[in-house]
């Protein structure tokens, strides 16, 4: 075989080489992009990394055991919000549904954006801690000066008590931390916003 040919060989291999290292830089940078959603979806559902499970409205039992719920709140350091819960802590029997608020006021003299994530602790406690309404994920606008009360409904799911490991279960942490949101959907509720002044909402 002529050196020429060699070469050009040579050639291809390298050019089929660069294609495929192309096509795997691509493939990784997709998933990166999914990873961030199915990784959230993957922990509602499984309760994985202290994340509460989303559950359905439905008969279960309640029964005797009681835990005490703690609600915890935070915000970033550049959001002029102030976000607290409206009970630190309720006690409740295991099953039972319960309703709590959070209220998050703005206290900035603009209109913000906000979302809010959240987690239980401790961790084992996420996948038994179950959430019927929830005011995560859900971009929420203030005006300057006003407050809103948010409501979360959850409960305890009573198969916790089927499971020995977690008997000693007595207190769970529901922790909430707000962000200001800078999304296109953020970007669009403030660009229709017309609204001024104080106000309070559910």
């Amino acid at each position: 075989m002529s050196p020429q040919a060699t070469d050009l060989d040579a050639g291809r291999k390298n050019a089929r080489l660069a294609r495929r290292l192309v096509a795997v830089v691509v493939g990784m940078v997709g998933l990166a992009y999914a990873s961030a959603p199915l990784y959230d979806l993957f922990c509602r559902t499984t309760g994985f990394g202290g994340t509460p499970v989303v559950a359905q409205p439905g008969e279960r039992p309640v029964l005797d055991r009681v835990v005490a719920v703690r609600f915890d709140s935070n915000v970033e350091p550049n959001l002029p919000w102030r976000f607290e819960p409206l009970e630190r802590e309720v006690r409740l029997r295991v099953g039972e549904e319960r309703l709590a608020f959070y209220r998050v006021t703005n206290v900035s003299q603009r209109p913000i954006v906000g979302t809010a994530t959240y987690n239980v602790t401790p961790e084992p406690a996420g996948p038994w801690f179950n959430k019927l309404q929830c005011f995560c994920f859900t971009e929420q606008l203030l005006q300057p000066g006003q407050s809103v009360d948010m409501p979360v409904v959850f409960f305890v799911d009573p198969d916790m008590d089927k499971d020995r490991r977690y008997d000693n279960v007595r207190t769970i942490t529901l922790s909430y931390t707000f962000f200001e949101a800078k999304t296109e959907r953020a970007k669009t509720l403030l660009g229709g916003n017309t609204a001024s002044g104080t106000g309070k909402g559910g």
